[in-house]
């Protein structure tokens, strides 16, 4: 069998829905696993994805759903994983197929919460995936622009580049270009690092602190990236790449982001609660910032950022005064 093969996307959120839209740009046909089956139902019904994105339309005779995850998993030889960190392993608790010999993406940009473990990792020893057939996918990009068909930027990430360049290939397109790495590690802790950095500078905007110390937060938040990162996962690599400052960047100012209006919410006075409940979708960076902070334990490295985001998230410090102490240590 030829990689890919069968493709499946594993999800239904609105990052699944951008990636079916480019994997269907060059594929004749894909899997889509959905829990629902309300939704699969509305969707074939409506040519698009009921609950998100709902500008896109799909052929959907070139998409074989099914809200059967051990069908899915047996029938497919790719399966793309796109669901929120916070619900990874519950997603996967109907699992019961053997999937070791499968190829695995990662779209999920978060860490497995208790586990405290990057996706790759938990794949690699929960179900014996082999490490050359694990990638990841990441950013700079936001799905909602890739509906919106602007310039979009993508980097897929692997042990064995040409599986990278591979996959590459299935997700480019017009106005999708894509970039190959195999610092898989570097790319998922990346992932999860911008989402906190993204709600700290939205910490900023809502309490109209202004674009300069903004501007500021920013540049110490990826010299406090490239520390950890160069720590728990040793290569060699260059920070201002795209996937790493560039991924940063739209995520802490672009409006689309929904960890940086996460922390606007906070920064104007909402409580933590509060702005949780005040968000259609999951901010992310909410639970990676605990589960970076405890991984962190065992390295001791110098972040801050996301020690301040941390009290004003667990702590409930007042968000502009844990804003500033951080801000003592800017250079």
């Amino acid at each position: 069998m030829d990689f890919p093969g069968k493709i499946a996307v594993m999800g239904g959120g609105s990052w699944a829905t951008a990636i079916a839209k480019l994997l269907l740009q060059n594929c004749e046909s894909i899997t889509w696993y959905m829990r629902r089956d309300d939704r699969i139902e509305e969707f074939k019904r409506n040519n698009h994805n009921p609950a998100y994105l709902t500008n896109v339309e799909f052929d959907t005779k070139r998409i074989n759903f099914s809200s059967d995850i051990n069908q899915v998993c047996q029938e497919c030889d790719t399966l793309i994983f796109v669901t929120p960190s916070p619900y990874f392993k519950d997603h996967l608790a109907k699992l019961t197929v053997d999937i070791s010999k499968k190829s695995i993406v990662s779209a999920v940009k978060g860490i497995v919460p208790d586990e405290n473990e990057l996706i790759s990792t938990y794949m690699v020893k929960k179900y014996g995936i082999e490490r050359d057939r694990m990638l990841v996918i990441s950013g700079p990009c936001h799905a909602e622009e890739v509906a919106l068909n602007r310039p979009s930027y993508l980097t897929v990430g692997g042990h064995d580049i040409e599986y990278a360049e591979k996959f590459a290939k299935c997700v480019s397109g017009k106005n999708t270009h894509t970039i190959t790495s195999t610092d898989i590690d570097g790319i998922e802790y990346a992932a999860v690092l911008k989402n906190v950095y993204a709600i700290a500078a939205g910490i900023v905007h809502g309490a109209k602190m202004g674009d300069n110390f903004a501007a500021m937060l920013v540049a110490n938040a990826i010299r406090e990236m490239e520390r950890f990162v160069d720590i728990v996962a040793p290569l060699p690599r260059q920070i201002c790449d795209s996937v790493y400052l560039g991924d940063l960047l739209v995520t802490s100012y672009s409006r689309f982001s929904r960890n940086h209006n996460f922390g606007s919410l906070i920064g104007k006075g909402y409580s933590v609660t509060a702005a949780k409940m005040e968000m259609e979708q999951i901010a992310e960076g909410y639970y990676g910032t605990r589960c970076i902070h405890e991984i962190n334990k065992q390295y001791d490295v110098s972040m801050p950022i996301l020690n301040g985001v941390y009290d004003i998230l667990y702590h409930r410090q007042n968000a502009e005064k844990a804003i500033r102490k951080m801000a003592e240590t800017f250079i």
